[in-house]
């Protein structure tokens, strides 16, 4: 693979994170923990479950480890609309002072705060999601998004009537990179002359923004828009304007878009808070890391339309299963940056773990 002139980014989620979360890290100095009859769990929610996404998608995690562990033997917190920042640290400390035996930081930004507290109380285990580092008593998870970014594309490649697509991102940080150029490359196997728009929003959650921004790309000729944004707004603009559609971000949103709900990528935090919770009750739990995706189905895709027609739900099909089975990856080459440059020549592919490292760029034929 040749790689030229790779920009280095820094957001709100920071360079730190580029390569954290994309391979385990060396684990030092992990630690044991006793078996515990009963466990404390707590989450915390940059949002509200309501949200109809990321939040949304973690409540329900927690909702299904409550129900395979059972009330009796679990007791959960969820503390929900913390800022990622400074406030936040007040939030863990309180959480592990109160006995919490485990606590869910769901949000990137939480990390500077994790970092700070956890060393402040060894015996409390600590969870990042989408983190970039571990410590003895405090281990990171994440989910390859991306991979089912790869089944969206390939449908919208497909049924996109004027071959414009667009990408709703929060911020311009590796997850999103890696959504948006993974959704374009599958989508111009399909029509080597898509165009993905891409813009942000600079916001998880923005119902107002969302919405305006869906507007502004319909009127520039987008007719597929997939998002990387927590709620169904841009979806309900796609159904008020009567495009092909679009695709949910976390969850199933055909609720409120029943026609432009094309399907939705689902995160399923559940097997990951079950095995974690059941680890400290066993005594097992140790600082790790863990990024899953399809083939372990923690990334799912949810039912398809049934306006989609028989031949396009078949080849995303055919995409979904390849990547579970390892035939498929969604950075397969060739692929060419907008800048000319080569990322990986036919044949080769750009590992998951080196796009997350080196992830500021686009595809050639993406406008952002």
């Amino acid at each position: 693979m040749t790689v030229k002139n790779a920009r280095a980014m820094i957001s709100r989620r920071t360079a730190l994170k580029i390569g954290g979360a994309a391979a385990a890290l060396p684990l030092i100095g992990s630690r044991a923990f006793a078996q515990q009859d009963t466990v404390k769990a707590a989450f915390v929610l940059i949002g509200t479950p309501d949200d109809n996404g990321w939040n949304y998608g973690h409540d329900q995690g927690r909702i299904d480890m409550l129900a395979a562990l059972g009330e009796d033997r679990v007791e959960t917190t969820v503390v929900t609309n913390v800022p990622e920042g400074p406030d936040s640290e007040r939030v863990f400390r309180e959480l592990a002072q109160q006995g919490n035996d485990i606590i869910f930081g769901t949000s990137f930004g939480y990390g500077d705060s994790m970092l700070k507290v956890a060393p402040m109380f060894p015996d409390t285990k600590f969870e990042w999601c989408t983190g970039y580092a571990t410590a003895p008593n405090l281990s990171i998870y994440n989910a390859r998004f991306h991979e089912g970014r790869a089944v969206l594309g390939t449908i919208a490649g497909m049924m996109s009537e004027t071959g414009i697509g667009a990408y709703i991102g929060s911020f311009p940080i590796p997850e999103v990179f890696m959504g948006a150029n993974a959704f374009h490359i599958a989508a111009r196997k399909k029509n080597p002359d898509f165009v993905t728009k891409v813009v942000y929003v600079d916001s998880w959650f923005d119902p107002a923004k969302e919405a305006d921004a869906a507007r502004a790309l319909i009127d520039q000729g987008v007719d597929v828009i997939t998002q990387h944004t927590d709620g169904p707004a841009a979806l309900q603009v796609a159904e008020e304007r009567g495009i092909i559609g679009g695709f949910g971000q976390g969850a199933d949103m055909s609720a409120f878009a029943p026609e432009a709900h094309l399907t939705s990528i689902i995160d399923k935090w559940g097997p990951y808070y079950i095995h974690a919770v059941e680890s400290v009750l066993d005594g097992t739990w140790e600082e790790s890391s863990s990024w899953e995706g399809l083939a372990a189905g923690e990334v799912v895709i949810g039912p398809y339309n049934p306006k989609i027609p028989e031949d396009v739900v078949a080849e995303a099909e055919r995409v979904r299963l390849g990547i579970i089975d390892g035939s498929i990856h969604p950075f397969a080459g060739p692929i060419v940056d907008t800048n000319g440059n080569v990322w990986a020549e036919e044949g080769d592919i750009i590992d998951d773990g080196e796009f997350w490292a080196d992830s500021a760029w686009y595809a050639e034929g993406m406008e952002a």
